[in-house]
Formats: structure tokens, sequence, C-alpha cells
């Protein structure tokens, strides 16, 4: 295929907004759930949905901002930790649940992070400016617990901020593919 289509246009140039740039309005429950679906369609090996969604509307997020800084004390984590809950306009944490049986851990893990990534680009495509973050913040057990209800079992694959953007930032550069691959023929 020699032509360039839109789907592969937008892939070929397809950029994260950073939180800053991001601002209200964010999308309304219908466009979410139009979203969700479009992240949904990853690969599941087993059928298992290993992974969940939890909407963050602006008061959770303030919520979660606030108790934030007891956490960053408590382990040490960068003192900003809590500015991607109190900046962003809207969010959705992807959240690592795996099911036991005989698909790895490594491929549910896997699964959650084409969530994270299949909703970034969702809410791209669909107008929207987003982007994923995590941090050491959200990655500790005691604070995504008590921000997100994650159980001893799951962790946060990632938070997805969505919003209005209007500003579409420079290109940043891009992996030297001759470098990042190994083509074998045998």
């Amino acid at each position: 295929m020699s032509e360039i289509t839109p789907a592969m246009a937008f892939m070929l140039t397809r950029r994260s907004r950073p939180l800053r740039t991001l601002s209200k309005p964010a999308p309304k429950k219908g466009e979410v759930m139009t979203l969700l679906r479009m992240a949904a369609r990853v690969p599941d090996h087993g059928k298992l949905v290993p992974w969940r969604f939890v909407v963050l509307e602006e008061a959770a997020l303030r919520r979660i901002a606030e108790i934030a800084p007891a956490h960053i004390e408590r382990i040490d984590a960068p003192s900003l930790a809590h500015t991607q809950y109190a900046d962003s306009p809207f969010a959705i944490a992807v959240v690592e649940s795996p099911k036991e049986g005989k698909i790895p851990l490594v491929e549910q893990t896997y699964s959650a992070g084409a969530v994270c990534l299949s909703l970034v680009n969702a809410a791209l495509a669909a107008g929207w400016g987003a982007i994923w973050l995590s941090g050491a913040l959200s990655h500790d057990p005691e604070f995504a617990a008590e921000a997100f209800g994650c159980e001893p079992h799951e962790r946060v694959a990632g938070i997805i901020h969505i919003g209005s953007c209007s500003e579409t930032p420079a290109d940043r550069p891009r992996p030297d593919l001759d470098e990042a691959m190994t083509w074998m023929s045998k």
C-alpha cells in the first residue's frame, strides 16, 4: 500500500498534548463512553478484561489533589506529583486488574498499557487534547487504593488526562528506526 490514508496520517503525526495545554470543556458523558468503547478494543488474550476505568471528574480530581501531599511526603515522591490532579480538567485512570488463570500476568499488563495508548489516541482522534501520565505517586499502593479504589492485586497503568486544547506542541525528536530495529530474513 503506497497511499497514505487519513488514519495512517493521524498515526504518523499524533502527538500527546502537555497537561498545561489542557483546559475545559472536557468531554461529556456520551463522548466519554465513545472514547472508552474505542479504548477497549485492544489485545486481550483469554478475553479476561484485565483492566478497568475510573472516570475522574473535576471534584474527584480536586479530592485526589488534596490527599496527594500526605502520600507524597510518606513515599518521598517529587513534590509536584499532585499537580497532574490539581491542574487537570478531566481524567480517566486505567487500572490494571489482572485475573488468575492461564494467561501470563505480563500479557495482562501489556493489555492494560494498550488501553492507555488507545484511550489517548481515541481522544486525540476525536479532537481533544490528551496525555498519558503516571509517576511514583500513582504507583504507590496506598495512594492508589485511596485515590482510585484499587484493590491489593491492582495497580494504576496510567492516568489519561483529556480536555480542550487549542495549542499543538512542536513535534519532538523521534527514534532513528535504523538504530531501533533488527530486520531478520532468516
